[in-house]
């Protein structure tokens, strides 16, 4: 299985926007074929920083699903507006 934990920081200008984006991200993900999990977070401490918490069966699934029209909007939208970081684990 593999873990992507996508940390996003934004700015209180775009930050509605980037959560909404995450959200609908999240919605369409949990319908894919090989997500295991998939959810957003919104830091207790950190008003800036929401964290997309993600869990794949495979390489193929997560290579599917990054290949995903919705994924291109929504990702889009979240790169254009904030700083994202990605950290990856195979377990």
């Amino acid at each position: 299985m593999i873990r992507l934990n996508c940390f996003i920081k934004v700015g209180d200008d775009n930050r509605r926007e980037v959560l909404e984006a995450a959200v609908r991200l999240t919605d369409a993900s949990l319908k894919q074929e090989g997500c295991v999990a998939y959810d957003v977070f919104e830091s207790s401490t950190r008003h800036d920083v929401l964290m997309i918490c993600e869990t794949w069966r495979d390489q193929a699934s997560l290579d599917a699903h990054s290949a995903s029209a919705v994924f291109a909007t929504e990702v889009g939208i979240m790169r254009a507006l904030a700083e994202m970081k990605l950290e990856k684990f195979d377990f």
